[in-house]
């Protein structure tokens, strides 16, 4: 015979007004936590009770039941009513609904507050994300859902953006596939198909640090921190249909142009307008690029400019600028750090006054009409104008009779005189390297590039000419050696020096070139010397008389550093031009030998290791070789797995102060000069940044992210 099945009964639900109810110190809940008392009152006058109180009548000595309850589970809503009836906002005897327990039914209030409490189970927080981006598309807009939560704006547009990542990657994220950070790092893109290639590409992989995952969503944008971007402007780029990711869970410097063709496009629309608009001032030529190549204006005559009077009003200004930086300097010079915002003015002033000093220059307009000007975009995205520059085919012939007119500047067709051609303002866009797919990576390390050996070595004849400028006795040793070779040698090849000093120009050379402290140096040593040179033949032999022997020493030394060529260049077999093998060797030799008269290292002169520079242009071999050889084989090992791209920006990390040299800016017989070794020892990883220096456990790769707590709070 079958047992008939006990029915359940549930305890039954009515109001109670809320002063009949009183807080059971059977109530489990000892520890704060969750949302605070106020905001969940504030929740209720907004939204209501949600959920019902449990609650027990309370009985008297006999087990009489008195009229009033005590509350085991649900304390926190009472305390929250209790603040709200304390607050007038809600009547002492307004009815509570709650679920009335039997006192008889032998389960103990502590069980009732522990299991209420234990079996709720808090919603993923991608729930959390979808029920925000389902209030927004039905008209909330973001401020009200951080009101009604209670949260700061910010918070909302994280959660938001957390929701809008591809649907695929949401589900993944939903059965714990994902951890958060990497749901993080996949906001900066909107593109999903992207954001699901780059996951298929990195999930069965150990290296999944959310860096990762941005570099490679944004390997095909510009930063907004790139001098085109600053020089055209985020709201002008914007404006012009472009988009641009952020980031909000990281600082991001700005974020990243999605466009670059459009930024281009932007970029030279500018530098035509502005170059348009200089030349309506009646220069001749007006070149403008993105950059404009290091040395492009040797060979030219620099035409000087009569600067502009100061008017009383800047004069003013500049007297009552000057007296407040000296009356806030003695108020402040004995302070151990000074106040931000004193800081802060003494920049302003500083630099309200080095703008007075930059006075306009005005032209003669018969020079203007001959000579040029300069127009590129400064590393930091200014704009960069230098003006006056004469071609040598612009410059003015020697007067004729009046009656003559030079051959070459008659049409032989029309026998007319030509008429002078203007050239126009002129725009070209090649100052950023052009960037080419990633070439097909074998096991052997492959020669450098021949472009990239010229570059290389144009950098080190640079370094070169500024060390042998500054060393008269080496530069005066050199010419001799020089001299007396072509007297009494007449076999030996050209070698390092053109003892004519002809000016060897650099058919390749990185953007970074003029920017260099030896195209510096080397720069001012030129414009301040140039100052004092006369330009008549005789008053220059005069000169030249009257000078004590270590100024002409000096002069020497400058002038023979200009035929410095230690630049690499393809031999020609047949001899007929260029330089042989046999000559290359001597040159390089010879370099070599400068470079240890003079003391020259081209770690001293600035050279680092980048991707523009080197990093970027040669294959995974050669970067393995150079982060093995400059920061151990432990690094190497860290970054061997890494697409190309990816292990060039580490390697330039890893790379950045230990001294490591290629091999064109080597001594050739030696592996690295001396005081370029490097830094880090081999096979040590004590310099290696915390992402690189883990054992590739999931746990400590998750310590790479210590530097986004707030983050991560902000998004769970």
């Amino acid at each position: 015979m079958a047992t008939a099945v006990q029915k359940i009964v549930l305890s039954s639900a009515r109001d109670i007004p809320f002063n009949k109810l009183v807080l059971s110190q059977s109530n489990i809940r000892r520890v704060k936590a969750g949302v605070s008392i106020e905001d969940l009152a504030a929740s209720i006058a907004r939204r209501g009770l949600i959920q019902s109180l449990h609650v027990r009548p309370v009985l008297d000595g006999e087990g009489q039941e008195t009229g009033m309850f005590e509350v085991p589970a649900g304390g926190r809503r009472y305390r929250a009513l209790e603040m709200l009836v304390k607050q007038k906002r809600l009547n002492k005897t307004a009815p509570v609904p709650c679920v009335v327990g039997a006192t008889d039914s032998g389960i103990l209030m502590e069980e009732i507050s522990l299991a209420e409490n234990d079996e709720r189970v808090p919603a993923h927080p991608l729930d959390q994300y979808r029920a925000f981006q389902a209030m927004r598309d039905k008209g909330m807009t973001e401020e009200d859902i951080a009101a009604a939560f209670f949260v700061d704006v910010n918070v909302v547009k994280q959660r938001l953006r957390l929701a809008s990542v591809s649907p695929a990657l949401l589900d993944i994220y939903a059965e714990d596939g994902m951890e958060l950070k990497h749901l993080m790092a996949f906001t900066v893109s909107q593109d999903h198909a992207r954001q699901e290639q780059v996951w298929e590409t990195i999930r069965n992989s150990w290296q999944k640090e959310p860096y990762h995952i941005r570099r490679m969503l944004t390997e095909t944008t510009v930063r907004a921190s790139d001098k085109r971007a600053v020089f055209v402007g985020i709201d002008a780029y914007e404006a012009a249909g472009g988009v641009v990711m952020r980031d909000l869970f990281e600082s991001d410097d700005g974020g990243w142009l999605q466009d670059v063709g459009l930024l281009d496009r932007l970029v030279s629309e500018k530098l035509t307008t502005i170059a348009d608009e200089i030349a309506t001032h009646g220069w001749k030529w007006v070149e403008a690029a993105v950059s404009i190549p290091y040395g492009v204006a040797h060979g030219l005559r620099a035409i000087k400019g009569v600067p502009l009077d100061i008017t009383a009003e800047e004069q003013a200004t500049s007297d009552a600028l000057q007296a407040e930086l000296d009356r806030l300097t003695a108020e402040y010079e004995d302070a151990d750090e000074l106040p931000d915002e004193i800081d802060q003015r003494l920049g302003e002033i500083e630099a309200a006054l080095d703008a007075l000093d930059e006075r306009p220059v005005r032209y003669a307009p018969d020079e203007i009409a001959i000579a040029g000007v300069f127009v590129s975009i400064d590393a930091d995205g200014s704009l960069s104008v230098d003006r006056g520059y004469v071609l040598p085919e612009d410059e003015r012939p020697v007067e004729v009779a009046a009656d003559e007119t030079p051959e070459d500047e008659v049409d032989p067709e029309t026998g007319e005189i030509r008429t002078p051609a203007v050239q126009r303002a002129v725009i070209t866009i090649g100052g950023q390297p052009v960037q080419t797919e990633e070439e097909d990576e074998d096991n052997g390390i492959k020669p450098l590039p021949e472009r990239l050996v010229i570059e290389l070595t144009a950098h080190r004849t640079l370094a070169l000419r500024n060390a042998l400028a500054e060393n008269p006795h080496v530069a005066m040793t050199m010419l001799l050696h020089k001299l007396l070779s072509d007297t009494f040698i007449h076999t030996n090849p050209t070698g390092c020096l053109e003892a004519n000093v002809r000016h060897i120009f650099f058919s390749a050379q990185s953007e970074e070139l003029k920017d260099s402290p030896s195209a510096q140096a080397v720069n001012d040593r030129h414009e301040r010397w140039g100052d004092h040179v006369p330009a008549d033949d005789q008053a220059l032999w005069d000169w030249l008389t009257n000078l004590d022997d270590g100024t002409r020493m000096e002069l020497l030394a400058l002038c023979v550093s200009y035929g410095v060529n230690a630049l690499f260049e393809r031999p020609n077999p047949y001899s007929g031009s260029g330089v042989s093998q046999h000559g290359l060797d001597v040159r390089m030799a010879q370099a070599d030998r400068l470079a240890r008269a003079t003391g020259m290292n081209m770690v001293v002169a600035g050279w680092k290791p980048t991707v523009g520079n080197y990093l970027g242009r040669v294959t995974k071999p050669r970067i393995l070789e150079a982060v093995r050889e400059g920061a151990g084989e432990r690094a190497a090992q860290l970054i061997d797995h890494m697409k190309k791209g990816d292990m060039a920006k580490e390697a330039e990390r890893l790379l950045a102060d230990t001294g490591w040299l290629p091999e064109p800016l080597r001594m050739s017989d030696d592996t690295a000069p001396a005081d370029a070794q490097p830094a880090v020892p081999v096979g040590g990883d004590e310099e290696l940044p915390a992402f690189l220096a883990d054992d590739g456990e999931d746990d400590d790769l998750a310590e790479a992210e210590d530097d986004e707590p707030a983050a991560m709070i902000a998004a769970e």
